[in-house]
């Protein structure tokens, strides 16, 4: 797991990049709205649409914005669009897997942002099952730093609600738990009155490919541009660098 905590350290960063330069918060307000659409509007009976309220909230998108997306999504307010989920396949620079998630209302526009992203930047598409096979899907908590909150804090709040490691990511620690025990760990996190800034189900590597600092860039590069499009809601690459690599393109 350890390869799967650099790139989640890295993630995280760059979430808080995206998160200043807007570009994040019409992925989160859309993760509402269909979080919404899919469960109803009240976010106590439907935990995706808490969590999604939660990861918007955490990352400064504006309460108006999260409220009409939520009526937007349970047919309270008109103009909700009719977003499907739709997983791409590929490899990246370096034979590095590649999950794609796309949350769209154009098949045809988000399979050709994919499709570009990838042949610009030294991948290319596969086909269904290709890759997914080499990830789990998983419940991941991210637990942001405050005071005393140590790695053993957080174990002792979520192991029996089925928590299965605790990750230092630097700024934060990451809490992995089978995805169907995400609530049950998350509802723990609450109850011990440990503050979380996100909680989802993400597809997790079983084995990481180890990249130097080249193959690290080139890889990040094409996840980059896979984020651009307005279609694209996550990226998921089973890459391992080490922590000077790492350092090294801190630098860049």
């Amino acid at each position: 797991m350890s390869g799967h905590s650099k790139w989640a350290t890295t993630k995280h960063k760059k979430a808080a990049i995206d998160a200043k330069r807007g570009q994040l918060f019409a992925k989160l307000v859309k993760n509402v709205e269909v979080a919404a659409r899919t469960g109803g509007g009240d976010p106590a009976g439907n935990p995706t649409l808490f969590d999604a309220i939660q990861k918007a909230k955490k990352s400064s998108v504006p309460n108006d914005n999260i409220d009409r997306a939520v009526k937007r999504g349970s047919g309270l307010e008109a103009g909700g669009a009719d977003y499907q989920t739709i997983m791409y396949e590929g490899y990246g620079p370096g034979g590095v897997a590649v999950l794609v998630e796309c949350l769209t209302d154009n098949r045809n526009r988000a399979a050709s942002d994919v499709r570009v992203a990838f042949t610009r930047n030294g991948g290319s598409l596969a086909d269904p099952g290709s890759v997914s096979y080499l990830f789990t899907r998983k419940g991941v908590v991210i637990v942001p730093k405050a005071g005393e909150l140590t790695e053993d804090d957080i174990l002792e709040g979520v192991l029996d609600a089925g928590a299965e490691e605790v990750n230092d990511l630097g700024e934060a620690f990451e809490v992995i738990s089978e995805a169907t025990d995400l609530v049950a760990v998350r509802t723990a996190l609450q109850g011990a009155e440990i503050d979380y800034d996100s909680a989802e189900a993400q597809f997790v590597p079983a084995t990481q490919i180890e990249v130097d600092a080249d193959g690290a860039r080139k890889v990040l590069r094409l996840i980059d541009a896979l984020e651009e499009s307005d279609d694209v809601q996550n990226v998921f690459a089973n890459f391992d660098a080490s922590d000077e690599v790492m350092a090294e393109l801190d630098n860049d």
